[in-house]
């Protein structure tokens, strides 16, 4: 899987998601098919949010502080995912039709 470069802006339609004091807020968010999610990583610290699909769905790769990473979801279904770097640090993307 491909792991594209931080955005420095979310695009415009996106569902946020916020990486603060060592977690994902909201830990779990529903969406609709099609809608892309976006993390920002307001920690001091980097985190990522990866995947644990197998294979692996998506992957920010390292977000710094202030950073960014969208990703589209086009099929329905629940995606689970966590900081690589922390994996105590875990949420869920839920997708519907």
């Amino acid at each position: 899987v491909p792991t594209a470069a931080p955005a420095s802006t979310p695009p415009a339609n996106t569902a946020p998601v916020e990486i603060i004091d060592f977690k994902f807020v909201p830990p779990t968010m529903t969406i609709r098919r099609g809608r892309t999610v976006t993390w920002t990583n307001k920690d001091a610290i980097p985190h990522t949010s990866t995947s644990l699909a197998t294979p692996q769905v998506w992957n920010s790769g390292n977000l710094n502080q202030n950073q960014s990473y969208s990703f589209t979801f086009d099929t329905p279904g629940s995606y689970d995912y966590e900081c690589t770097y922390h994996p105590y640090m875990r949420g869920t993307i839920v997708v519907e039709a």
